[in-house]
């Protein structure tokens, strides 16, 4: 008998963990459930993000597609969780009212006879603030205490993986360490958002891929055990754009490698950034091998103040921007100047599609894409010009695909 209400236990606390982890966007949604009689689908227990509220009704953008309708019923609980918390028992009770567009919802209960709406006895919801900060706390925890590159071989029973890191005017290999404790992830073929890659072994990691680790490095930075990796397969495309469609939001690049056109799609999730002159010279500088602390011809030692096309100002000089996060020291109080190319990136003045004009030379990650599907920009980089000309050759693989998520003002961000 005990070991059947043991069972019972263990089977319920894995449920809430399943539940809070969806609600938290750390796990899978679920699916949709077809009614009969070409009733409208409704889900058993939506998942997704509140679009508005009114009385006692949710408007949510769910996860798997469309919006869904949740009714409160006159005894329904509102409980507040933290993200990641899997356990309800720290959770707090609210009332509906204090649900707010942007929250984060899993309703329990079931659909009304006509199939129009969910008849909720209990919602669980993380805030969209609790949400941001997370995002911004694990955002930050990723560009202080990760490395990223390619990899150039893989060791599944060892645990290793082998990188090049993406370094400015040098190669440097890191030794990644995985554990049984270390979470794998990986993008989908056609996916471009960071926070939808999947869990995913070792094994299918592969030399030639990009990838990511977060974790503690050595102090001569060439290990890195690692807390979470994140991998996948991309193009990397360096070229001058041919032909820009911004009502339809693709652009043609001759790649510079190939000498073929090839189509881009870019979405809201694409990152686009433009690199200010300055900081393209004083990159392209260190391509050609001059000293980190070598000045692009014109610039002073603390860069100048550069305005984009679309009107935005970058935020700190050139020298700030290509130290470390708010230019300050790195991990084990190195400089990161020399380092993550794609920390300075993240840094950048966003940018749109219609700030590039034919003629612009363009750095480019992208989805694989296929014969019948245009290749997808994950990260796009404009004002490369110096670059090319100072590394027409292995230029493009100083971009990686993480985006790391974008500041709530910017386009394409997530609650």
């Amino acid at each position: 008998m005990h070991c059947r209400r043991d069972a019972g236990r263990k089977r319920a606390q894995k449920r809430i963990g399943f539940v809070l982890a969806i609600v938290s966007g750390l796990g899978l949604p679920l699916t949709a459930r077809a009614r009969p009689n070409g009733q409208a689908a409704v889900q058993p227990r939506p998942v997704g993000t509140i679009k508005a509220v009114a009385g006692n009704t949710i408007t949510l953008t769910a996860d798997s597609g469309g919006e869904l309708i949740v009714q409160a019923g006159p005894n329904a609980k509102v409980l507040r969780v933290e993200p990641g918390q899997r356990d309800l028992k720290a959770a707090t009770a609210i009332l509906f009212s204090d649900l707010k567009a942007g929250d984060r919802v899993i309703a329990r209960g079931a659909p009304s006879p006509d199939g129009k709406v969910f008849l909720a006895t209990s919602i669980i919801t993380i805030s969209k603030g609790d949400i941001a900060a997370k995002q911004a706390h694990e955002r930050e925890e990723w560009l202080r205490n990760g490395v990223g590159g390619l990899v150039n071989s893989v060791d599944p029973a060892g645990g290793t993986v082998s990188i090049t890191t993406s370094s400015l005017g040098e190669k440097k290999t890191v030794t990644i360490h995985v554990s049984s404790s270390t979470i794998l992830r990986r993008y989908a073929p056609d996916s471009t958002k960071f926070d939808d890659a999947k869990p995913a072994p070792i094994t299918q990691i592969k030399a030639g891929d990009q990838l990511r680790a977060r974790g503690s490095r050595s102090a001569d930075g060439t290990e890195l055990t690692a807390d979470e990796v994140v991998s996948g397969t991309f193009r990397n495309i360096a070229g001058t754009v041919s032909a820009i469609d911004a009502a339809g939001g693709t652009l043609v690049v001759q790649d510079l490698a190939t000498k073929k056109p090839v189509t881009i799609k870019i979405t809201p999730e694409s990152q686009l950034r433009k690199l200010p002159a300055p900081v393209a010279q004083r990159i392209a500088i260190r391509l050609k091998g001059a000293p980190a602390s070598g000045q692009a011809p014109g610039s002073s030692g603390e860069g100048r103040a550069e305005t984009s096309r679309s009107g935005q100002p970058a935020a700190r000089s050139a020298a700030q921007l290509e130290g470390g996060p708010n230019g300050a020291a790195g991990a084990n109080g190195a400089r990161q100047g020399s380092g993550d190319f794609q920390q300075m990136i993240n840094r950048m003045p966003a940018a749109a599609l219609s700030d590039l004009q034919k003629g612009d030379a363009v750095m480019i990650v992208a989805t694989e894409g296929s014969a019948d599907l245009p290749s997808t920009a994950i990260t796009l980089l404009a004002g490369v010009e110096p670059i090319l000309q100072a590394a027409p050759e292995g230029n493009s693989t100083l971009l990686s695909p993480w985006s790391l998520g974008a500041a709530p003002s910017e386009p394409g961000a997530t609650p």
